[in-house]
């Protein structure tokens, strides 16, 4: 995975891994505020020909470090991130059930975001 930069468009609602200008792979998100704070990963997308070289993972463990450092919680929706969550519990803390139950609803109530 050399030379491949990890950025947060968190207007955009994306985490990008870019290469050489061009954005290789992304985990699209949005942020609960309420019960609590949580950025919640919806899609885990790699471009194909970049497949099987860790992207995913590095985008996902790069989302739970950027919660870490803001306070927040991960609530993934994102079934690649749940289970990557559950492969690396020592770096990924479960979700709250009650901030994964209102991820759920704000998704539920805003299908036109994903």
């Amino acid at each position: 995975m050399s030379d491949i930069e990890i950025r947060d468009d968190r207007s955009a609602g994306r985490l990008e891994a870019v290469e050489g200008g061009a954005v290789v792979g992304r985990i699209e998100y949005f942020v609960l505020e309420r019960p609590g704070r949580a950025l919640v990963p919806v899609h885990t997308i790699v471009e194909p020909a970049h497949e099987g070289r860790g992207i995913a993972g590095s985008l996902a463990r790069e989302l739970y470090a950027i919660a870490g450092r803001e306070g927040a919680a991960v609530a993934p929706l994102c079934p690649y991130v749940v289970k990557w969550a559950e492969r690396h519990r020592d770096e990924a803390p479960a979700a709250d059930p009650e901030l994964l139950g209102a991820a759920r609803e704000w998704l539920a109530a805003h299908p036109e975001r994903f």
